[in-house]
């Protein structure tokens, strides 16, 4: 389920050949702060997502590990999901065949500027053990790494290491981004992967969404 016609994450840009790395230029995606974010969705509309989602306990933590949750996959030739996100999410991305080896980054959760893709972690805007506690614990493997690699709704970012290590697995009741400006766009993309893939919420998690989208104008 994604809000526009068509994926957010095809976006224009410009090649040319330097020193045997292609510089690519992507324009501003049109979402904002987050490159993949769902900034068109209303907050009313998120507001209504979130009521149909299924309030229920965290699940146990019984038989989890990141290998049920293949990624990264192939992206074509020699690339994976990780390189398309960090060129998605970059800016004056340097290409070394298609992996990126240079570019700037702004992480969207704490502000923080990076200027090599070394210091961008890829975080999952629904941890995979948040989800394995919220139902995907039933899924197969496919299913649950068809969840991991998600380029179609707003799961995949370039932020920086600390502010992905300091989130960890914790849902928005326990973990919200140091830039409050950036909690709205949080808040929804959060409910918009919950409601596409039918995860649950638990109550703590639910209120904290709710006063989160307040925060929206």
């Amino acid at each position: 389920m994604s809000p526009r016609a068509t994926p957010w994450f095809l976006f224009a840009t410009t090649a040319v050949l330097l020193t045997g790395c292609d510089v690519v230029v992507a324009d501003d995606p049109a979402a904002s702060p987050g490159s993949g974010s769902t900034g068109s969705v209303s907050a009313s509309e998120s507001a209504a997502q979130l009521e149909k989602l299924t309030v229920a306990a965290a699940g146990s933590m019984k038989g989890y590990s990141r290998e049920k949750f293949p990624h990264w996959r192939s992206a074509g030739k020699n690339c994976d999901v990780r390189d398309t996100v960090l060129e998605r999410d970059g800016e004056n991305v340097k290409l070394d065949g298609c992996n990126v080896v240079g570019g700037t980054w702004k992480s969207f959760y704490d502000d923080k500027v990076l200027d090599e893709p070394l210091k961008a972690d890829i975080d999952h805007m629904v941890p995979l053990a948040n989800a394995w506690r919220s139902g995907a614990d039933k899924w197969d493997n496919d299913k649950r790494g068809d969840f991991a690699n998600d380029l179609e709704r707003p799961q995949l970012f370039a932020v920086s290491a600390t502010s992905n290590r300091s989130k960890g697995d914790q849902d928005p009741s326990t973990w919200k981004p140091p830039a409050e400006s950036s909690w709205c766009v949080y808040a929804k993309d959060w409910i918009t992967v919950k409601s596409h893939w039918e995860l649950t919420v638990t109550t703590a998690e639910k209120a904290t969404l709710t006063d989160m989208l307040e925060n929206c104008d």
